[in-house]
């Protein structure tokens, strides 16, 4: 396939959230290393950002740099019940058979976070898609997390992503208490056109090949059409690679940009 044509060991545009693969913007370096300051905190984070901007693939870089003293819990379903979403912590934690009673799942909650750092160890629960979150009863229960805490710290942290209503959602007077307990709140923009270039130069060259294989009228093209967001880049610039292969082409320049457009639904 276009891999060998092109010199690519693997696929450079990929779909899935390898941090490998994280191109860091400016945009992207500031949203980790507020995240960054905000697990050394111990404190509740909000990150959002349009879909395809690459909000998942920073919260696995963050769990890479971060190191084993912050244990990780992903909840990438946020259309649970408060039990639901309190059980499923609970299992992250090792509790074997979560109580199904508040009650009781609290404290075993409770014990697991002090038995967890006990061992020098902080959890961090990250929620994804949190726009979807359905009762306004689990973003109370995230804000009680908090309260969870020994004199000096709190016991977990919290980083809750999610599309740019996320922000409207939370931004109503039902959630001041909420809003009072988050500690950072930043939204991820699109790539801008020249980090549009550097970023399919720096793909290609994480993926084996080397950089300059599309010419800059080919870049503005897919500038234009993908609004500078990562994941709509990586399908356009996929396609645009199979089309270079099969025409035998060196060099990827706008024409087969427009070629593609109308394929796409993007």
């Amino acid at each position: 396939m276009y891999k060998t044509f092109y010199g690519f060991r693997e696929k450079p545009f990929s779909k899935t959230p390898d941090p490998r693969f994280l191109y860091m913007s400016v945009g992207h370096r500031e949203a980790l290393a507020r995240l960054q300051y905000v697990l050394e905190e111990r404190e509740i984070a909000i990150l959002t950002g349009d879909i395809g901007c690459g909000k998942t693939t920073i919260s696995r870089a963050l769990m890479d740099t971060m190191g084993d003293v912050y244990h990780f819990c992903f909840i990438f379903n946020p259309r649970l019940s408060a039990v639901e979403f309190l059980r499923v912590i609970a299992a992250n934690l090792g509790v074997e058979k979560p109580s199904t009673a508040k009650d009781f799942l609290l404290g075993e909650i409770t014990q697991a976070l002090y038995d967890l750092h006990e061992n020098g160890r902080c959890l961090v629960v990250v929620v994804d898609e949190a726009q979807l979150i359905p009762d306004r009863e689990i973003f109370d229960e995230i804000r009680l997390l908090t309260n969870f805490q020994l004199d000096d710290q709190n016991l977990l942290s919290i980083i809750i992503m999610g599309q740019p209503e996320l922000r409207r959602i939370v931004s109503v007077p039902l959630f001041e208490p909420f809003r009072q307990r988050v500690a950072m709140a930043y939204h991820l923009l699109p790539l801008t056109l020249e980090e549009t270039q550097e970023y399919l130069d720096f793909r290609m060259i994480v993926a084996g090949g080397g950089a300059g294989l599309f010419a800059p009228d080919a870049v503005q093209r897919i500038y234009e059409l993908t609004g500078g967001v990562p994941r709509k880049i990586n399908t356009l610039a996929t396609n645009a690679l199979l089309t270079g292969f099969a025409k035998d082409l060196a060099w990827i320049d706008a024409t087969v940009i427009e070629d593609i457009k109308s394929e796409l639904i993007i």
